[in-house]
């Protein structure tokens, strides 16, 4: 039976997911600041940097064992995630604090956005079972602009002090989080699951539709924080073997930013083609992006600068849709708890690329290295979703 959706819910979830991941780069976009002002050296600048990312992935770890999302109301989780996140977060502005607590504060940041994240894309399931696919496409989207907006905060308040940019990303957490607690209830497809079962992590891969949309989407994220980390080396590689000067910061944000309203396209296209077909598109396209990408620094600039937008499009595009699989294919009482689960695993595979990118800063071929986990990503997700499609969503 379909339920009647009020037209604010999928707007209101939205717009809070970009307010509250603008906690998630705070930390980059003052990252100079914080090193000057707490007598940083480069490996605890890098580590203050890792911290979020590894919060993140222990709190979908406890998030996932615990059944959070799926025990208790998605929306008051959400909520709270929202408050606790956007306090860790300003409380690294506190006078007098000590290395060891700010490294706290921002690992405490990354595991709030646990309840941020994956428990957004929750609630957009309970209320979508028909154009999930979009849904998750505004969401994703939001996540990435979102993501990129500390960015442009620091470029409006560049003449305040670092400080301005953590309270304004604690403010826009704080409202994104109530906005869900008190405008957004429990969606009509909700399924709770009262109790702790320490056996879901390994259950949810029984399904074969499911673990091929899990294995799509580890292969998409090998290749996805990668490659939006290392963006600015690959520009000066560019910048260096053809003696120009493309602007880094602004082409970096213009790549990574373009991707949300990429999401949101192919959110519209699954109407269309169905998330299957989207996913496996946009995965096949980044893998031929990461294959081509040494050629691609001979280009002249216009045609470079025009490479690296469709590679912007293609590495994020298939994100939302491969969630949207996972959703589909996980049992109806456990879909946070998978979604948790695979946010969880994937953002640990991103360690492992951005730590080998790393060691080739400066190498034509540094992108090169991304393609065998988009290559990967095709093989596991070919045989139940595309040979054997499922129904269009």
């Amino acid at each position: 039976m379909d339920h009647p959706t009020k037209p604010h819910i999928l707007p209101f979830i939205v717009i809070a997911q970009l307010f509250c991941t603008s906690l998630w780069f705070a930390g980059n976009a003052v990252v100079g600041d914080l090193q000057e002002t707490l007598s940083l050296d480069y490996d605890a600048t890098g580590s203050l940097t890792s911290l979020v990312q590894i919060g993140f992935i222990f709190g979908t770890l406890v998030f996932a064992f615990l059944k959070i999302s799926d025990r208790f109301s998605p929306s008051n989780v959400f909520m709270v995630c929202a408050i606790l996140g956007s306090v860790s977060n300003a409380s690294v502005t506190l006078d007098g604090l000590g290395i060891e607590i700010v490294f706290v504060l921002r690992f405490a940041t990354g595991f709030f956005l646990a309840g941020i994240y994956p428990v957004g894309m929750k609630i957009a399931s309970d209320y979508h079972q028909k154009g999930l696919g979009m849904a998750l496409g505004y969401l994703v989207g939001a996540l990435v602009i979102g993501t990129a907006s500390p960015h442009l905060l620091k470029g409006w308040f560049a003449s305040q002090p670092w400080e301005y940019v953590m309270y304004s990303t604690s403010v826009l957490a704080l409202t994104g989080g109530l906005m869900i607690g008190v405008g957004v209830p429990n969606g009509p497809y909700r399924r709770s699951s009262p109790d702790i079962d320490l056996t879901a992590f390994f259950k949810v891969f029984r399904h074969a539709k499911f673990r091929s949309a899990a294995f799509g989407y580890f292969g998409h994220m090998w290749e996805l924080y990668a490659f939006w980390a290392y963006i600015p080396f690959y520009l000066a590689i560019y910048n260096d073997l053809n003696s120009t000067l493309i602007n880094q910061p602004l082409t970096t944000f213009s790549v990574i930013a373009i991707g949300g309203f990429a999401c949101v396209l192919g959110g519209y296209l699954t109407y269309r083609f169905g998330s299957n077909n989207v996913a496996f598109t946009a995965l096949s396209a980044s893998f031929i992006c990461c294959l081509v990408s040494p050629l691609a620094l001979f280009l002249p600039p216009g045609l470079f600068i025009g490479f690296l937008m469709i590679w912007g499009m293609a590495v994020i595009t298939d994100s939302p849709q491969f969630s949207t699989l996972v959703a589909k294919f996980a049992s109806a009482d456990s879909i946070g708890t998978a979604l948790t689960i695979v946010n969880s695993l994937g953002f640990a595979i991103t360690i492992g690329s951005i730590q080998l990118l790393d060691q080739f800063t400066s190498s034509n071929y540094i992108f090169l290295l991304l393609a065998p986990g988009p290559l990967l990503g095709l093989i596991a997700f070919y045989a139940e979703h595309i040979r054997n499609p499922p129904i269009k969503m």
